[in-house]
């Protein structure tokens, strides 16, 4: 016979668990049994619109091969080429991004100064005029410097334009990544802080384990768009010799005199990516929110 009253928590407190809200526990699990009614059942409606695209492409490669499929040809190792610089680029912004936010709200003041300098400088220059220095000046630049020093390894370096593209993101991504980062720790009340120390835990140790893992779900859905908009502006790096989707796509209409087929194609290539990039960012959210 279920015990009732004040003692029927008392098994649980003599056996050392803790009590539970029976109610609160009951309501729960006639949530949960509503058809559809935990987040992760339910299919976000957009993919339809990322299915609607591929399946556009296909049929336009499908009905018209000359020249929708000797395009989507041409310009398939350039698909792979953008994705390799956001994927990468993107793993690098996101630590110069936390290194940078940190340093924004750091009381070391040389450390606050070196990090608030690179943000209000980084973010002054278009991407475009930053991606061009570091293929055509830097290279100079570090030639001239081995010249300098008489290593003879520095002095003949040859740029490599897939690497310097990435530095160039890295770069730029990283100070618009620097103020996500800050605004996202500042979000978290100075108490969670004051409370980590008092439990004798560093600063260190305070930032890892309880200030970072709240301000991550914080900044994660502007992180998403900024992966979603650095996907877009590799676009860029056509100008600097790497050959992407978008440079794939100006040498096939060069040699071919397309233009509506290529860049139609081209832009629904893009919008695939980002569509199915921005899907992927929501359930991650979606994750996120449902665990907290």
């Amino acid at each position: 016979m279920p015990q009732q009253g004040p003692f029927r928590n008392l098994g649980r407190i003599l056996s050392g668990r803790p009590a539970v809200n029976e109610k609160a526990a009951s309501t729960r699990e006639e949530i949960d049994r509503v058809p559809g009614a935990e987040p992760s059942s339910r299919l976000d409606p957009w993919w339809w619109l990322v299915a609607t695209v591929a399946v556009l492409i296909a049929l336009m490669s499908a009905l018209s091969p000359d020249p929708y499929w000797k395009i989507l040809v041409f310009v398939s190792d350039g698909v792979g080429i953008t994705v390799l610089l956001t994927v990468v680029s993107f793993v690098f912004i996101i630590l110069v991004g936390l290194v940078g936010g940190l340093g924004r709200i750091a009381k070391n003041p040389v450390i606050h100064l070196i990090a608030s300098l690179y943000v209000e400088i980084v973010r002054g220059i278009p991407l475009l005029v930053q991606l061009i220095w570091w293929y055509f000046a830097a290279p100079v630049a570090i030639q001239a410097f081995g010249r300098l020093v008489h290593i003879d390894a520095i002095a003949n370096y040859k740029s490599n334009a897939i690497l310097l593209a990435i530095v160039g993101l890295v770069i730029c991504y990283g100070a618009y990544m620097s103020e996500i980062f800050r605004a996202g720790i500042e979000s978290i009340h100075k108490g969670q802080m004051e409370a980590a120390r008092s439990l004798g835990m560093s600063y260190m140790q305070s930032m890892r384990h309880v200030i970072l893992p709240q301000a991550v779900r914080v900044v994660l859905p502007p992180v998403g768009n900024e992966f979603i908009m650095l996907i877009k502006d590799t676009s860029l790096v056509s100008v600097v010799a790497v050959a992407d989707l978008t440079r794939r796509g100006r040498e096939y209409m060069a040699a071919h005199f397309n233009p509506i087929e290529v860049w139609t194609l081209i832009a629904l290539l893009y919008l695939i990516l980002t569509l199915f990039s921005a899907r992927l960012i929501a359930w991650l959210e979606k994750r996120r929110r449902y665990e907290g």
